[in-house]
């Protein structure tokens, strides 16, 4: 198969300020604008649910049996916890965990219930061979079941409200947009109409040809613009997957979309159930029974990302604990110094290229404040205050952020987040870097690989800034939250080198 590089975009690349869609492709991305569902986590969730329902109604039920008793012996815990395990296969074998049985509370709750009998049978079969000699009282199993059966009737019904209230809002399942027109294009739309328990939600139809090559609607779905375009449409509808029902025959016009839509935060696959090349069994993945060629991926997406913000989370929450002194000393020092307030709010570009207001502690004098970064900050700037200068050559102005992370804005690493007008002589950055935008397929982070590397502080030529982002496009490609940790561990001591730093 070609290779295509996609950390190499032409410099005719378009960028999210070339396009502006028409009327009827931004009210479809309004439309859709709500984040999907991830069926994995949605599946995941209801797993975990389970298992909770089934060791709170056990320990609902001793409380009930045995009132007032200080401690639950050893073998209702066994039991307990075998249960959980059993409840999962038997389940899992009865079709319990799939998405379409969610829709619906008889069939899952028929499922589901019978599952839980099959547990208990099981306990009885056992006991039938094996005395264990009373070691769980019989009152308490036939109040555990009811409790049981209760918990997870209940917890149904409310998961059917939700979910028939998502798929009526389009976000159950992964929203798709077609590239590429005509009747191959069809055919694809057709084949995934047609597949059973598909979770794919077609948004419409992106082609750069002209009516007269590729028609205006496709299997019923309008085509609503040009590549240049889906760029924006992406980022606005939240997309989750394109699919390229280009021939691979045609590597370059492949490439050339490619290098385009690359920097959205998206599976890119290739359709190739009507492609007369064939490739080896394992280069395809499949949309039902629909073969498809994997040419980019969502990252950190699915537990991957539960992953990351939950260590967000935890230790975001012990940093901002621990460095409390340091941040109230600055404060006052700040305050001290000069009059204006304490905090500095500043636009920047967040994840899919969102617009964010990150907080810093105000390192400028208040009269001569930049919040639109019209102005890069020089050394010996006479716009900085004698603990600005300080406070921004350790970095101590970034401790606010945390907040950010908190509110899941930011990420405790990631590319950092850069200004919405930050430029180099004149020029934009998007315009400096080729796939610039391509860093905020992922949340931005207080720090970063490029920041431990030397690359932070001051940006006053465009080599710097390739440099920065060969970086963050290297962190993005390779994350994983060992990555993180040690990018956190080396950033007390990349701080003492600020060279940059202004």
């Amino acid at each position: 198969m070609a290779q295509f590089d996609m950390r190499e975009p032409p410099a005719e690349a378009a960028t999210p300020r070339q396009a502006s869609l028409n009327a009827q492709a931004r009210e479809i991305a309004e439309q859709f604008s709500a984040a999907s569902i991830s069926q994995v986590l949605l599946v995941g969730g209801v797993r975990l649910l389970d298992a909770a329902i089934v060791i709170g109604a056990g320990l609902g039920a001793h409380e009930y049996a045995f009132p007032g008793s200080p401690a639950i012996a050893w073998p209702y815990l066994a039991a307990m916890t075998a249960s959980v395990v059993l409840l999962a296969i038997f389940a899992q074998a009865a079709d319990a965990y799939h998405v379409v049985a969610f829709r619906s509370l008889g069939g899952q709750v028929g499922r589901l219930l019978g599952a839980w009998t099959l547990v208990f049978a099981g306990f009885a079969v056992i006991g039938a061979f094996f005395d264990f000699g009373g070691m769980v009282a019989r009152n308490w199993l036939g109040f555990w079941f009811v409790f049981g059966a209760g918990g997870f009737i209940f917890s149904r019904a409310c998961l059917v409200v939700m979910v028939q209230r998502w798929a009526r809002d389009g976000r159950l399942g992964r929203k798709a947009v077609i590239v590429g027109g005509g009747e191959p294009a069809a055919d694809l739309i057709r084949a995934l109409e047609s597949t059973p328990g598909n979770d794919v939600n077609i948004c419409g139809v992106f082609d750069d040809r002209s009516n007269d090559r590729s028609p205006a609607i496709v299997a019923g779905y309008p085509k609503l613009g040009n590549i240049a375009e889906l760029v924006e449409f992406g980022r606005l509808a939240k997309i989750d997957l394109l699919i390229v029902t280009i021939p691979v025959s045609a590597k370059g016009r492949v490439a050339e979309i490619l290098k385009t839509l690359w920097v959205l935060p998206v599976d890119i696959r290739l359709s190739a159930h009507t492609d007369k090349l064939r490739f080896r069994p394992r280069a395809y993945s499949y949309l039902g029974a629909i073969p498809m060629v994997e040419l980019a991926e969502k990252p950190i997406q699915n537990w991957d990302f539960v992953a990351k913000r939950a260590f967000d989370l935890i230790v975001g929450t012990l940093a901002l604990i621990f460095l409390a002194p340091l941040m109230i000393g600055a404060a006052i020092a700040i305050k001290l110094d000069t009059k204006g307030p304490v905090f500095f709010r500043q636009k920047r570009y967040g994840f899919n290229n969102e617009v964010i207001s990150i907080f810093k502690f105000r390192s400028m004098k208040h009269e001569m404040a930049d919040p639109d970064a019209k102005v890069v900050v020089t050394k010996g700037d006479p716009r900085v205050t004698r603990v600005g200068r300080f406070i921004r050559k350790t970095s101590i102005d970034e401790l606010p952020q945390l907040f950010n992370v908190l509110k899941g804005e930011l990420s405790l690493v990631g590319p950092r987040p850069h200004a919405v007008n930050a430029h180099t002589s004149q020029r934009l950055w998007n315009d400096v870097v080729d796939g610039y935008f391509a860093r905020h397929k992922v949340k931005p982070g207080v720090t970063g690989w490029a920041q431990i590397n030397g690359w932070r502080g001051e940006i006053d030529d465009n080599e710097k800034l390739r440099k920065r982002v060969d970086h963050d496009l290297y962190y993005i490609e390779n994350w994983s939250i060992l990555f993180d940790a040690v990018i956190l561990a080396k950033t007390p001591f990349a701080l003492t080198k600020s060279e940059n730093a202004y």
